[in-house]
Parts: structure tokens; C-alpha cells; sequence
């Protein structure tokens, strides 16, 4: 068992004695010189990934060559030696610490015997696969400032190996070319359209190969400013070839300016919110079809979320909430389907797509597959954007199904919050989120991480509470959450969750792993998860189904039926997916384990692994008749120190609970979470609180300066309320104590 650590600091290019090429095959550093009768096998390049190897992943079970593993991006390995009859000694082999305590959401490379694995801001980890051993790591140097505008923590969905290099696309927007066998930086270019104090675009998806180019989207719909796109560069030089935006530019502007733009601005209200940016970013679910030449994009919600705010009649919002189609070569428009027109609900398509030839009755036919936030799964027909199929795998009653000749959704009489507040399924954060589904060509289903819960939605722009960063206009409470009595003071008089749950399955947040059949449309078979937002799935040719989740497990199950077969304790939330390889004959699981992302601005629940555990970010690997997984240190119990004197008059008070709720909520709930309860804040951090939140004096740990939107004033009112609320907290801390002594 090996047991890798790496400094938590920040870290540039770390060489060691072994180069990736050696260990790509096997070979020591310190191995005899060869001599004239026997030479040296040849070591490969490092990252030694190209068009015609990747064509043929089939044909190389070991590796794992792009984040779905190969061009479909199925999440399919046909490695079969750990299978049902032996995956219960599944164990131990390696760990890698990070060092970071952020969710991680990407899923490895490994190509001949070298893994390439990306964490939070960008950084890169270049590993032995076969032992966790570092090689090499890269830090791209980003501003903690860049957190601000990460919606949804301080992510990075993957890497992209190709031709001895690594391409890495980090937080702020830059796109990093590095050497694969040094991780020297060989170039770097900004992808932004735009960049200063208030952008608010990020990059978080894993960049992705197209012909020769590399293809990067943004993220930023749920911000103010964002107009989204994808652009395309030149994989030697870096240079720019082209950019397709996805929603119109303010047609105060000008005419438009690209051609498929021009009809879609119509699609539009007039009266539109254009300094909104339109949002419709591709922060995720890009794919390429080498044999079509064409880049497949799933996009955005629209911005701002309510498109018929103050009596605006809305629109189709082209091309948002939608699956498009682009000739790589050109960057023009080839076809689009939009999932969710007029979507106002945060419906985004963004989902990972798998390509597949699917035989539907006619033949072999070649499609795109994805089980979209909507809550519906479709299948379109890739050349063309034909609607092939679409049902809903999960409940909805935001709809009542798609138009089959249309292809729109008939969108029902409950799905309107404009007036009344709404219990809605799915919820905003998806009946499929960002988590990777799997496609096993041996089954023929699809298995989805889905979510099952819905959110009370309502608008909140003519209430105290005012526009919420990060949810633009439209506040959305799980079930959990959502406490009329507790939400009075900024949004007014709410009904009762009883009262909005009249028909609908219980208003309960659940998730399940849920086997669909693409070709008859329907539930094969599911399972109930441990927690309500787990990780991504890999299915394998050893018939099994592999799944981590918030708890801290890694769940193995059967293909065919979902029985479960493994229950591997990791202690470290999952929510990335995993994948697997083999070397020199022994196959391996890996994941990375950090819990985050679209969870981090809410309160952990007592059997999450990192409300108990210690949050430290792992790549954890797996192999049959390994040990018990080493678990992080247990957390102490929550302890509110006392905090400094009251300050501040009950209006500052008051208006410190509206400016928290605006700008300081996405991060920091009140309760244990992935990131600090401010109630629990030192006396220290109390004393430095103004120059943390105006000066950015914690923007290294990615805690950004807010002097641009935040008034001394306001920043006074902040810490009044975090006070006030620190002292409740206390309060009651102690009364309980008292309580406690007295029995």
C-alpha cells in the first residue's frame, strides 16, 4: 500500500528522477545500461495520444484516454478482470493527497501507465498510476480573486492529453498548453471575450479535442454580464481560429454579429435585460465526432433566470437550454435543438452527451444521448439534430411531456412562480446535474446519477430580498430549507410546505442510480442512494457499475440488475466520476474524492463523509485484495466561541441580513458546510473582517475582495448581522451546556 502526500502549498513544476516516459513502461531510473546485443525497448512519449490511437480505444482496454475514456465518452472501460465474482476484494492500493479541501469533480487520464488528473483553480497532478507516486505538478497561478465568480466552488472537470502534451483550462480563463513528460508550460493563451474587476465568466470544463483544434466553453450565466460561447484554438500554437457565441448580442449594439444570431434575436423580448449578458455559457458537456467533423455543445439558462420579470412576455431565448451542433472547421452553426425554450427554471443542457449507434428499430443509427437537467432524456440523431426520443426518466411536473412532432415541452399551468411560489421537480440543480452518466455497450442502458427532489421556487425581485447573486431573481429552497417562519424577514408572507405539496410524490430531497433503457425508454431497474448528491458513474465489461456518493463510499453494483456487490468505505465525499486501467496485468479503480461543488453553498447533512470527516482532497485507487481505504481525521464538534461585542442599530442589522443573503449565502450557510459557518469566526478574523471582505487579504485561499460592490457602510451591516447571529448561536450553545449539567 502506497501513501503519497504533497505539500499543501502552492507548488510549480515538481521534477523527479523518474521520467513519465520510464514509468510509462515499467522502467527503473536505475536500471543496467543496455548493451549492443540488447538494446532498450523504446519508451514511449509521454501523453502519446493521437486521432488513430484514440479510434481504436477499443483495442486498448488499459487505458483510459479522455475524461469518458474514449471519443463517446460512454464512461465504459472493457476491462473485465475485476468482475462480479471477485469485486468484493475490492481494497486498497494507493492515495494521492492534494492538499486542497474544495470538491473536485474531474475523472483522471491514464495513458500507458501515467495518470493526468486536474484539481481545484486549474492545478495539474501528474501521477504513476500503478503507485500514486508524483511525478510532476503544474499551478496555474490563480488569483483567489476568481473564486468570487465561481458559482459553484473553485472546480475543474478535466484535462485533455493529446500528442505529448496536456492541456489544462484554468479558473480565470486561461487555456495552458504543458509538456507531458515535464509539465513545462509550452504556451497559454486568454480565452476570455472580456476581462476586468466585474467579468464574471470562469472556466471549469475540461477542454476537448477537435480535429486541430481545442475547444473551451465558460462558465457565468448566473451572473450578471455573461454572454456565452465557445472558442477554438490552435493545438500547437495556441493561436485563435474562431468563436461561436450562443446568445445575441444588445441589439442597441448593432446589427449582430455572427450569422445564426440573426433570427435569434428574435426569438427574444424586446424589452430583454440585455446588460444580463443573455448567460446560455457552455460551462460543461462538450463533445466531437471526428467522422462528422462536428463539435456538439450543450448550453446555459438564460440571464436573468426570470425572462418575464416586470411584464415581459419572454421568448424562446435562442440558443439557451439547448444541444448545438458546429462545424469545427468553420465554427459555423450545423443544427440545434433546444431542450427547454423560455427556460426560467435554471433548466441548463449542459449535461456530458454520449455519442452511440443505437439501433432503433431501422438499423444501426448514430445518435447523441442525454438525460438533460429537465428531467427528460432525449435522443437525437447526431448529423442532422432529428428528435428521436424523449422521455422523462424521473418525475416532473414542470411539464407534461414533449410535443413528439414539435419537440418542444408542453409546459404546465405549475410550472409558473411568477405569481405564487411553486413546488417544482426537478429542482434547479437537475434530475441529472453535471455528474457523468455511463453507457455500457454491453447492456445497452444508460445509468444516471439522478436526483429526485424538488424546490419550492418563487420571485423574489419585488421583495426585501432583492436579486440574489448567483440566482438571479429566482430564489430556489429545498425541501429541507425551506422554513416560511425563517424566510419572512426578506422574502414576506410564504405558504407552507403542506400547503404546495398537494399530488405530487412527498417534497423530500432523495437521489437514486437509475438504470435507463435509451432504446424502449424505460427504468430497467434503481437503487436509493446513501446521500442526495452523489458522483458520476463507470460502468466495465466485468458486468458492474460503479458509483461514489456523498457519504464517502464507492458503491459497486450489477449491470444487469443493480444488485450491489461492493460498499467500499473512502470516508471522502465523491461526486467525480471514476475509471479504471490496467498495468503490467493488474487493473485498477480510481477516483478523486472532495466534496463541493454545487453543494457548497448549502449545509451539510449529518451522513455526508464531509460533515464528519475531514474534507482533504484525494486520488484514492483501488485494486482486488487491497486493504481497508485509511480514513481522515474525524472533525470536532462544532463549537461557537464567544463572539465580540454586539454592534451595530437593529436597521443595520437588518440590512446586513439582506446583504448576506445577496452576496454572502452561495458560500457561506449557516450550519456545517464544505466551507466556514462565519458564526464560528475567530477573534482575529473578526478584527481583520474588513480588510478580508473589502481588501481581499484571504483572496489566496479564494476568498475575493468585494470593495466593488460593498460600501464600507454595507461591510459594517454584514458583520453586524454575522455578529448578531454568532451570538444567537452562542446563546443557545450555552443554554444547552447548562442544560446539559443540570441532568
Amino acid at each position: 500500500m502506497h501513501r503519497w502526500r504533497r505539500p499543501i502549498q502552492r507548488l510549480s513544476i515538481v521534477a523527479t528522477a523518474v521520467t513519465v516516459a520510464a514509468i510509462a513502461m515499467g522502467l527503473s531510473a536505475c536500471g543496467s545500461h543496455p548493451t549492443a546485443a540488447t538494446a532498450a525497448p523504446v519508451a514511449p512519449r509521454a501523453g502519446a495520444l493521437d486521432a488513430a490511437r484514440l479510434a481504436g480505444a477499443a483495442n486498448e482496454p488499459d487505458q483510459w484516454f479522455t475524461s469518458g475514456r474514449d471519443a463517446s465518452g460512454a464512461y465504459y472501460s472493457p476491462l473485465a478482470d475485476i468482475n462480479a465474482d471477485n469485486v468484493s476484494r475490492l481494497g486498497f492500493a494507493w492515495e494521492y493527497h492534494l492538499g486542497s479541501h474544495r470538491g473536485l469533480e474531474a475523472t483522471p487520464i491514464v495513458i500507458d501507465g501515467v495518470m493526468y488528473a486536474v484539481g481545484n483553480f486549474g492545478h495539474v497532478y501528474v501521477l504513476d498510476a500503478a503507485t500514486g507516486r508524483e511525478l510532476w505538478t503544474y499551478d496555474p497561478q490563480v488569483d483567489g480573486q476568481w473564486g468570487r465568480y465561481a458559482c459553484c466552488d473553485a472546480i475543474n472537470r478535466g484535462v485533455a492529453v493529446w500528442n505529448g502534451r496536456v492541456y489544462v483550462g484554468a479558473l480565470d480563463g486561461y487555456l495552458h498548453a504543458l509538456d507531458a513528460a515535464t509539465g513545462k508550460r509550452l504556451w497559454k493563451v486568454d480565452t476570455l471575450p472580456a476581462r476586468g474587476p466585474k467579468t464574471p465568466y470562469t472556466l471549469s470544463a475540461a477542454p476537448v479535442i477537435a480535429g486541430d483544434l481545442i475547444i473551451v466553453g465558460s462558465a457565468g450565466a448566473d451572473f450578471d454580464g455573461a454572454r456565452g460561447y465557445v472558442a477554438a484554438y490552435d493545438l500547437e500554437s495556441g493561436a485563435f481560429r474562431w468563436r461561436f457565441y450562443t446568445v445575441p448580442r444588445d441589439p442597441k449594439q448593432g446589427p449582430q454579429d455572427q450569422p445564426h444570431l440573426v433570427d435569434a434575436v428574435k426569438s427574444w423580448d424586446p424589452r430583454h435585460q440585455w446588460e444580463a449578458g443573455g448567460g446560455g455559457t457552455v460551462w460543461d458537456g462538450i463533445s466531437y465526432d471526428p467522422e462528422l467533423k462536428l463539435l456538439y455543445i450543450g448550453t446555459a439558462n438564460g440571464a436573468p433566470y426570470n425572462i418575464k420579470f416586470d411584464g415581459r412576455k419572454g421568448g424562446d431565448d435562442l440558443y439557451t437550454a439547448a444541444i448545438v451542433a458546429i462545424h469545427a472547421d468553420s465554427g459555423q452553426l450545423a443544427w440545434y435543438y433546444q431542450t427547454t425554450p423560455g427556460d426560467r427554471w435554471d433548466f441548463d443542457s449542459t449535461q456530458k452527451m454520449i455519442l452511440a449507434d443505437l439501433d432503433l428499430g431501422h438499423g444501426p443509427r448514430k445518435v447523441l444521448m442525454q438525460a438533460s437537467k429537465n428531467g427528460y432524456y432525449y435522443v437525437l440523431d447526431r448529423a442532422t439534430g432529428q428528435l428521436l426520443s424523449a422521455n422523462n426518466f424521473t418525475y416532473v411536473n414542470w411539464a407534461n411531456g414533449i410535443d413528439p412532432k414539435s419537440g418542444r415541452p408542453i409546459v404546465a399551468a405549475q410550472a409558473d412562480y411568477q405569481k405564487g411560489a411553486k413546488l417544482l421537480f426537478p429542482a434547479n440543480a437537475g434530475a441529472h446535474s453535471w455528474q457523468p452518466m455511463s453507457y455500457d455497450l454491453q447492456t445497452r442502458l444508460t445509468y444516471i446519477p439522478t436526483l429526485e427532489w424538488p424546490m419550492v421556487y418563487f420571485d423574489s425581485t419585488r421583495l426585501r430580498a432583492g436579486m440574489i447573486e448567483g440566482f438571479f431573481t429566482v430564489p430556489a429552497f429545498p425541501p429541507e430549507d425551506y422554513d416560511p417562519a425563517a424566510l419572512a424577514s426578506l422574502y414576506g408572507p410564504l405558504p407552507t410546505l403542506a400547503r404546495l405539496d398537494q399530488g405530487f410524490p412527498a417534497a423530500k430531497s432523495r437521489g437514486s442510480l437509475r438504470a435507463w433503457d435509451p432504446i424502449h425508454q424505460r427504468i430497467a431497474w434503481q437503487v436509493p442512494s446513501l446521500s442526495n448528491w452523489d458522483g458520476g458513474v463507470m460502468s466495465t465489461g466485468g458486468g458492474l457499475v460503479f458509483q461514489g456518493d456523498g457519504a464517502g463510499y464507492l458503491n459497486v453494483y450489477a449491470a444487469d440488475s443493480g444488485k450491489q456487490l461492493a460498499h467500499v468505505l473512502l470516508g471522502t465525499g465523491v461526486m467525480a466520476a471514476p475509471m479504471t486501467y490496467r498495468i503490467a496485468g493488474t487493473q485498477y479503480v480510481a477516483v478523486m474524492a472532495g466534496y463541493g461543488g454545487n453543494m457548497v453553498g448549502y449545509p451539510l447533512r449529518a451522513n455526508y463523509a464531509a460533515y464528519n470527516r475531514d474534507n482533504e482532497g484525494r486520488i484514492i485507487a483501488l485494486k482486488l485484495d487491497g486493504g481497508a481505504v485509511p480514513q481522515p481525521p474525524l472533525l470536532a464538534p462544532i463549537v461557537f466561541p464567544a463572539p465580540p461585542p454586539h454592534e451595530g442599530t437593529p436597521a443595520q442589522i437588518a440590512a446586513g441580513e439582506v446583504l448576506y443573503n445577496r452576496f454572502c449565502s452561495r458560500c457561506h450557510q449557516l450550519g456545517r458546510g464544505v466551507l466556514p459557518d462565519l458564526r464560528t469566526l475567530s477573534a482575529g478574523i473578526h478584527q481583520a473582517f474588513y480588510d478580508i471582505v473589502l481588501n481581499g487579504a484571504l483572496a489566496s485561499n479564494g476568498m475575493a475582495r468585494w470593495d466593488d460592490v460593498l460600501s464600507r457602510a454595507e461591510a459594517e451591516s454584514i458583520h453586524a448581522y454575522i455578529v448578531d447571529q454568532a451570538w444567537k448561536a452562542y446563546d443557545e450553545q450555552t443554554a444547552a451546556a447548562k442544560t446539559a449539567r443540570s441532568q
